[in-house]
């Protein structure tokens, strides 16, 4: 993977990271406008990122988020996850 998919894929997981944290804190908080309007904007820069990185590497996940196949099938270039080098 080049360093503009590694640069992708770890502000997804960064943004994964916040989001799970914040819907958490949503759960308990729901009246906070504040971490609301924080959710909806890492929301909004995840789908970006995530998109971007699918154009650029390939599909995150295969359960059908990633919408239609535009390419050959790509579930079998590497690397796989546990090859990655960080």
């Amino acid at each position: 993977m080049d360093q503009l998919g590694l640069k992708l894929l770890r502000e997804v997981q960064e943004l994964e990271f916040a989001l799970i944290e914040l819907n958490l804190y949503l759960d308990t908080h729901p009246d906070d406008e504040a971490a609301l309007s924080t959710f909806n904007k890492l929301s909004t820069r995840y789908a970006e990122v995530r998109r971007a990185y699918e154009e650029q590497v390939g599909p995150l996940v295969n359960y059908g988020h990633s919408g239609p196949v535009r390419e050959p099938w790509r579930w079998i270039e590497e690397p796989w996850p546990w090859e990655i080098e960080y």
